[in-house]
């Protein structure tokens, strides 16, 4: 077994980063940050450009690890810039050991004091090179299903457009179909949890939701305790079938509709609520509220300059078309049809993602 510390050298300060307000959606080089997507956004500057690849970048808050063998710019604060000590390295295959390593999830806080106290396993490079074939292989069949998902989300979108942009309806503000539009509140310090338990209600923050409106829990989740929940955050209370979308960026245009996981949830200042009424279905709202014609003029409303924000009166005031009861259950209908095509692929993909974590210990233990 060999350390950390006599693998690895943090190089962070040989990256430049990029204020987050300057982020462009394509450009010549990616922008690397800590959250769950390989690409945070782009950029054409070339002052700066780390080019000293491949290498290895750590999440400092969120413990993500990322392999990057493209010359890049780093993300906001919070990214660990690694490489390896000897030029000759595998990369690949200690980018497979970091991704076992067992790191404590303590919340926001950093967590490179803890990938600095684990040990790779030493062996050949042959032995190396046989490891990396294998998980390359599981990967690609990951990136696959993932095409899966993401080419159903945009079927699910093509019949929107196709049912009601150009139905003539009557416009409606969101304020009209929803009997309760709020954000969230933040909890005092220390009463936040990563440990779940019975007199504790899920606690979501921007980075549980998602650009296909799915809800994210799995990736360190936390948790607030009943108290709490129904005193100091009781008005943002969230419960199955509402709508959540987040109004702090960049990125703006993040949603989810909240599921029945569990019976009640609750959210931070940087998320609203969209709670429906019954003349509109919460999947239909959800579905209207991330359509291009309606979130794109929205989003331009956004203030601020490292910081973006969307206020209530702004949400409260988003326009879309609003069909008859009758065709929103068609529309709903067919995305829950295809819901069940994904969840097909979904439990594929968490097979293979299980066989991955077996070979992960069986190499890194």
């Amino acid at each position: 077994m060999a350390k950390f510390t006599d693998i690895f050298e943090d190089v962070t300060k040989q990256g430049t980063k990029i204020p987050t307000n300057l982020y462009l959606k394509t450009g010549i080089y990616p922008i690397i940050d800590q959250g769950q997507s390989q690409v945070a956004g782009y950029t054409n500057e070339t002052e700066g450009l780390f080019t000293d690849i491949p290498a290895i970048f750590f999440g400092d808050h969120t413990r993500i690890i990322k392999y990057i063998d493209t010359p890049c710019f780093l993300g906001a604060d919070g990214v660990k810039l690694l490489k390896a000590k000897d030029p000759t390295a595998n990369y690949k295959y200690l980018y497979y050991a970091l991704c076992n390593a067992d790191i404590p999830n303590t919340g926001y806080n950093r967590h490179f004091k803890w990938l600095k106290e684990i040990e790779i396993a030493e062996c050949s490079i042959e032995e190396q090179n046989s490891i990396v074939a294998q998980f390359e292989k599981i990967d690609t069949l990951i990136c696959l299903r993932k095409q899966q998902l993401s080419k159903l989300d945009e079927l699910v979108k093509a019949r929107f457009i196709e049912m009601f942009e150009n139905g003539n309806f009557p416009l409606v503000k969101a304020e009209d179909v929803c009997e309760f539009i709020t954000k969230g509140t933040t909890p005092p310090t220390g009463e936040i949890y990563t440990e779940f338990g019975d007199n504790r209600i899920p606690y979501l923050k921007v980075y549980n939701l998602s650009f296909d409106g799915s809800l994210l829990f799995d990736c360190a989740p936390q948790y607030i305790d009943k108290s709490v929940h129904n005193g100091k955050l009781s008005r943002s209370k969230v419960y199955p079938n509402d709508v959540l979308m987040n109004i702090v960026g960049p990125p703006l245009g993040k949603f989810s509709l909240v599921t029945s996981a569990f019976a009640e949830w609750n959210i931070n200042q940087a998320i609203s609520i969209f709670r429906a009424k019954n003349n509109v279905l919460p999947r239909f709202l959800l579905s209207a509220l991330m359509q291009p014609t309606v979130l794109g003029p929205f989003l331009k409303q956004a203030v601020g300059v490292r910081q973006l924000n969307i206020s209530l009166e702004q949400c409260r005031n988003i326009q879309f078309p609003l069909p008859p009861i009758e065709l929103q259950a068609e529309f709903v209908a067919f995305a829950e049809q295809t819901d069940k095509s994904k969840l097909t692929i979904q439990k594929s993909l968490e097979k293979i993602e299980t066989l991955k974590k077996a070979l992960m210990q069986k190499y890194f233990g």
